[in-house]
């Protein structure tokens, strides 16, 4: 047994459903489980936070799959996450949503780095 839970083909069919997946459609559940009222925007708001990924421009290549995104690309850093978490303060629902939204956005991505290793 290598360490991980789930053989190589299954990982290969998960990691994809789950990463974007929970870039697409985890944001509208986390929106309406904290702004039920104005869920549909605040998913929106949450959904516009993976802009982040804009980053990968920056990149040569701008897509490895094999790549882990956390610590490399500048706002997929310990420091944007410490940004991020910031915007939680200001007490306005939108930047709220979008801290939540980019917080999330590194949550994913870091699952995804574990999926990479093989260790899950």
């Amino acid at each position: 047994m290598d360490g991980s839970l789930i053989n190589g083909s299954t990982a290969a069919i998960l990691q994809p459903m789950l990463h974007y997946g929970g870039h697409i459609v985890v944001p509208f559940a986390i929106a309406w489980l904290l702004w039920r009222d104005n869920w549909q925007r605040a998913g929106l708001v949450i959904l516009a936070a993976n802009l982040i990924d804009l980053d990968h421009l920056l990149a040569n290549p701008i897509f490895d799959p094999g790549r882990c995104s956390i610590g490399f690309h500048p706002l997929h850093t310990i420091y944007a996450g410490a940004f991020y978490m910031l915007l939680l303060v200001i007490p306005r629902w939108w930047a709220r949503a979008l801290a939540v939204g980019a917080l999330w956005h590194l949550a994913v991505d870091w699952g995804d780095c574990i999926m990479q290793e093989g260790t899950w």
